[in-house]
């Protein structure tokens, strides 16, 4: 990296000794400066040709250079900011300079248009193996030895008897409902902080979504808001037909109350982990409390298969009927005959293995992830404003996503802390909007566990940092640096 002192020259250097700083910095451009460090003008190759052309000789000093006003930006304008400018005047590379005009830094427009994104696919080396052994097998459509073999290896990993791969995490959750007995007129109890997909599957069986606030310790279901519910369905004559258990960013939701929750009034509980294949409760897999459990693939999730879940459950006969559901129900028969409705959620053979190749490095993704989130933890612990996502005793995250709240006591609050990252082109988001404040599920009921509303307070004061396993350290230092010069 070429240092801004480095480019430094004045008036009274000459022709050869600017030509001959041109050539050893290699980037096509000199800082011409006073001598008391104020900045002038640039110097390219072409200014300083233009010179010789007009017969000044190479001793003759810069002092016949004519005087120009140069753009330059200064601290306050962000990486967007300076990089419109740029594409306004057609440059290159920009100074940067302090309130008494000294240079302080060059922009370089090819390193200030690189964006950090919030989370990223993370390829290995194997994944292309299984998707050439498709290729010549010719295994190609839906099903396939690497379908088979996917759903035996998760299984394996997460330590469950059963799993079934499908199209999306989306088209889990949809045919776990279906299995769990959920239909028209039927309530379910979901977290309501969360994604759409959580919930969105209630309403395609014709069902009813009851949202569940969270608690501080996790940010995930509140077991105390749950019984609440259950209390308050108890009391009006009516029993939901599940309980939709999300856990979030990567974090396991506190399972032991949960389920003795659910347990006590009999009804089962889906566990959607698409956040958190390779975090733990208690030393046990997250996704396998449930009587179902649900993973995604999604492209920014901590392994992707571009886009696929997986349904699991130590029930054969539930995960049998799931593959029945997801290939479109189509009876044993020569001809194609269907006595139900089903799906065609199935995932095909090329992107199973993709996942297999995913799953043989997820160890080393969940360690990537958890070592990103310990070192904004660690870099920014003088920043007192800034409260993290809480990680308890018992659970093991995967950290999916690195998240926290601002203080709102902060100048800055988290909204224009996300929109200044954004100048600086880092991808930051703010935590799930909660889903009984979407307009979609406007009027649905909703239980917290007192007066106060913790999901609505995580969303209006929480973000997203950029949280990939590819992320270089480089990356890393520069959000941090970029937060720290925001907040502090």
């Amino acid at each position: 990296m070429i240092l801004p002192n480095e480019l430094l020259i004045t008036r009274s250097a000459t022709l050869k000794e600017a030509l001959a700083c041109l050539e050893k910095t290699a980037i096509g451009i000199l800082l011409l400066v006073r001598d008391d460090g104020v900045f002038e003008r640039t110097i390219t190759d072409g200014d300083l040709r233009r010179l010789l052309l007009a017969g000044h000789q190479l001793d003759a000093p810069l002092a016949v250079l004519p005087a120009m006003q140069s753009t330059v930006v200064t601290r306050a304008h962000s990486r967007r900011e300076a990089l419109d400018l740029m594409n306004r005047v057609f440059i290159n590379h920009l100074p940067v300079v302090d309130d008494g005009g000294r240079v302080v830094d060059l922009l370089d427009r090819k390193d200030i248009d690189q964006q950090i994104l919030l989370s990223t696919p993370h390829m290995g080396s194997a994944e292309r193996e299984y998707v050439e052994e498709a290729f010549q097998t010719n295994w190609i459509a839906p099903l396939g030895p690497n379908v088979d073999a996917f759903e035996r290896e998760l299984a394996s990993l997460v330590g469950i008897k059963h799993a079934a791969a499908v199209s999306s995490g989306t088209a889990a959750i949809h045919l776990g409902l279906r299995l769990l007995g959920v239909g028209p007129g039927d309530r379910v109890f979901c977290s309501t902080l969360t994604f759409a997909a959580s919930a969105n599957p209630i309403v395609y069986q014709g069902a009813e979504p009851v949202f569940i606030d969270s608690e501080r310790k996790t940010w995930n279901m509140s077991p105390l808001a749950l019984e609440r519910a259950f209390e308050a369905a108890r009391s009006e004559g009516w029993k939901p037909k599940a309980v939709v258990v999300v856990n979030l960013y990567g974090q396991s939701a506190d399972m032991d109350p949960i389920l003795e929750i659910c347990n006590r009034f009999g009804t089962p509980m889906l566990e959607d982990a698409a956040e958190s294949l390779g975090a733990m409760y208690k030393g046990r897999q997250s996704g396998t409390f449930g009587a179902l459990g649900v993973y995604s693939f999604n492209g920014n999730k901590i392994i992707t298969t571009s886009g696929g879940g997986m349904l699991v459950s130590n029930d054969g006969a539930l995960i049998e009927r799931a593959r029945f559901l997801s290939t479109q129900a189509r009876d044993p028969a020569p001809h194609y005959q269907h006595s139900e409705v089903g799906y065609n959620y199935r995932m095909s053979n090329i992107l199973a293995g993709v996942g297999r190749g995913q799953l043989m490095v997820l160890n080393d993704r969940v360690r990537a992830r958890r070592a990103v989130f310990e070192t904004y933890r660690s870099e920014l612990s003088d920043l007192p404003v800034i409260e993290w996502m809480p990680q308890p005793d018992w659970s093991y995250s995967n950290c999916w996503l690195t998240v926290a709240t601002i203080a709102t006591s902060s100048r800055v609050g988290s909204t224009e802390l996300i929109r200044r990252l954004a100048g600086e082109f880092i991808e930051a988001r703010p935590v799930w909007k909660p889903m009984h404040r979407q307009p979609v599920f406007a009027g649905r009921r909703y239980f917290t566990a007192g007066d106060e509303s913790v999901s609505d307070l995580l969303f209006e004061n929480g973000l997203c940092f950029p949280s990939g396993s590819n992320m270089t350290p480089q990356q890393l230092d520069r959000i941090i640096g970029v937060v720290r010069s925001i907040l502090s």
